[in-house]
């Protein structure tokens, strides 16, 4: 190999190096350094709190049996789990066979929204409805948290369903859609989860 071929390998060489390194520089300072880098990247490597545009967070209430029942502000299209971890995860005092039955950790949560994990020895049916220790909700005794949990129920609806029961307590769950307290669709998100008493 001449030496004139052996500088030309060189001078590649350093050139390739110098390459990478204005690459890396590059790229390196979009992720670290740039506190504005792309959120389409990475979602949710802000924290809600920070740097969110207006509409770009909800606030939810969540109670019962979790470490640190409150207010938590989460990043639009959160879950209800999400909201159970914000406030601390499960107590030792949280009912979670009831909790497995009556919330759906899935449902993408709406700002405003009270997310209600059940406690232990809090039974929804009062002890003599026909689901007692079901963990079933009891139409006709049910609070409006309780109701508002319920997967597809807000709280317009909890108030229908509340009118409803005060005008004429409901005889069986079908009722709901023949009373159009609730649509069809409705009914089945929530059949499983609720009674009668």
């Amino acid at each position: 190999m001449t030496h004139g071929e052996r500088i030309a390998i060189a001078a590649l060489a350093a050139a390739l190096a110098a390459i990478a390194l204005g690459a890396w520089l590059v790229l390196g300072s979009g992720a670290a350094g740039d506190p504005a880098g792309d959120p389409l990247l990475d979602p949710l490597s802000q924290p809600s709190s920070t740097a969110q545009p207006v509409g770009g967070s909800v606030v939810v209430d969540v109670e019962g049996g979790v470490m640190r029942p409150g207010i938590v502000r989460l990043e639009t299209g959160a879950r209800v789990a999400d909201a159970i971890a914000a406030a601390g995860g499960y107590s030792p005092a949280a009912d979670l066979l009831a909790a497995a039955a009556q919330i759906n950790l899935a449902a993408i949560l709406h700002d405003g929204q009270q997310v209600l994990v059940p406690l232990l020895g809090a039974s929804t049916n009062g002890g003599g409805g026909s689901g007692g220790g079901s963990g079933l909700i009891d139409l006709n005794d049910a609070s409006s948290d309780e109701l508002d949990a319920l997967p597809g129920i807000g709280p317009v609806t909890v108030q229908k369903i509340i009118a409803a029961r005060t005008e004429q307590p409901f005889a069986t769950v079908d009722e709901l859609v023949e009373r159009k307290v609730l649509t069809s669709s409705q009914l089945e998100k929530i059949r499983d989860l609720v009674t009668v008493g």
